[in-house]
């Protein structure tokens, strides 16, 4: 503290920034105090949860729901076993462990950050949302996409996939990329690789302006984002993680093909809760856990939380997606030795 300038933080024993620090969803004080009650209408004295920032609550929300009956790897395994993906504009994956895990590029370990008496290592990508937003909108077709949505009643990225299972023929949709890579660090990585100087990179652009060159950039471009996923989660795997479930809310969540190609790449299946609202859903956890309505944040994420829609990966693809993979982790091997050429003397 001393060192940046911020000395002041440190004298009295941190009090000016607080020197308590509770569990997620321990109740704060006495409760919500008389002014707080007056401006919000309810109650004087009603539990008050010590919070969490948004994308832990989302995974508080959905990590720890029962999942007994739906045939998944999870079911019986460690809730370890499971990773949360909270993906809107960007995107943060959560992992967590019953001891410390320090995987390189990855945040963390932080103890009982999301979930009490776990470790939590938190991976992200930058720019995912908005990723898929500049390169739909920038593309010359974005003007006839936008009017051909509006004239069948659709949002853009309905069109879209529709469109593509129009020019998909008789191959599964994800294979209209064979010869289209994205490397999607527009916005620099943040993991694995934590370098916020990479780039993005298109490789096998055309003179194409149509609107099944957009379809298929768009295609490449979700593609991209769970490719990264994958990386990701690898790089967890190799200290010692264990994953073979993936629970999604967020935006993005809400695009089937999102979450089909984070399935069929990440070759797992991908659990949606019920609750669309998943880091609501963790708020109300922590406020049911505060007024002493379950015996534990574990009890109540288990009981609150649903299973909504299950989708699962098309293992057939696997190899095409394997090989996308490869040509993924050249993309940015490729970049490197780029820089290093340039920036030699």
């Amino acid at each position: 503290w001393r060192v940046i300038g911020l000395e002041d933080l440190v004298a009295d024993k941190y009090t000016k920034i607080g020197n308590e620090v509770l569990p997620p969803g321990a109740p704060v004080g006495n409760g919500l105090t008389p002014d707080a009650a007056e401006d919000l209408g309810l109650p004087s004295g009603i539990a008050v949860a010590a919070s969490l920032i948004d994308a832990h609550a989302g995974g508080l929300g959905m990590i720890g729901a029962s999942v007994r009956g739906y045939n998944l790897p999870c079911e019986n395994q460690p809730i370890t076993s499971r990773i949360a993906v909270i993906c809107g504009t960007s995107s943060c994956h959560m992992g967590i462990s019953e001891s410390p895990l320090f995987v390189p590029g990855v945040w963390g370990p932080y103890y009982s950050a999301m979930v009490p008496g776990f470790w939590l290592n938190e991976g992200g990508q930058s720019a995912t949302g908005k990723l898929i937003e500049h390169v739909v909108q920038g593309h010359a077709a974005f003007p006839e996409l936008q009017a051909k949505a509006a004239a069948s009643a659709q949002s853009t990225y309905t069109y879209l996939n529709g469109h593509l299972d129009l020019i998909k023929k008789s191959l599964p949709v994800g294979f209209l990329t064979a010869d289209l890579h994205v490397w999607p660090d527009f916005h620099g990585n943040r993991s694995p690789l934590a370098d916020l100087t990479l780039k993005g990179m298109v490789v096998g652009l055309t003179l194409s302006q149509g609107l099944d060159d957009l379809a298929r950039l768009y295609l490449a471009t979700i593609q991209a984002i769970a490719l990264g996923t994958r990386h990701i989660v690898e790089t967890m795997e190799t200290v010692g993680h264990r994953i073979n479930t993936l629970f999604m809310c967020g935006g993005l969540s809400k695009n089937p093909l999102f979450v089909q190609m984070h399935a069929d790449i990440m070759g797992m299946p991908v659990v949606l809760a019920q609750e669309v609202e998943s880091v609501l859903l963790g708020a109300a956890i922590l406020g049911a856990c505060a007024s002493k309505d379950f015996v534990s944040l574990q009890d109540a994420m288990e009981k609150m939380g649903r299973v909504g829609k299950i989708v699962l990966p098309n293992h057939k693809d696997k190899r095409f997606y394997d090989k996308k993979y490869q040509v993924f982790l050249k993309l940015v091997e490729h970049q490197q030795q780029y820089n290093t050429i340039m920036q030699s003397t």
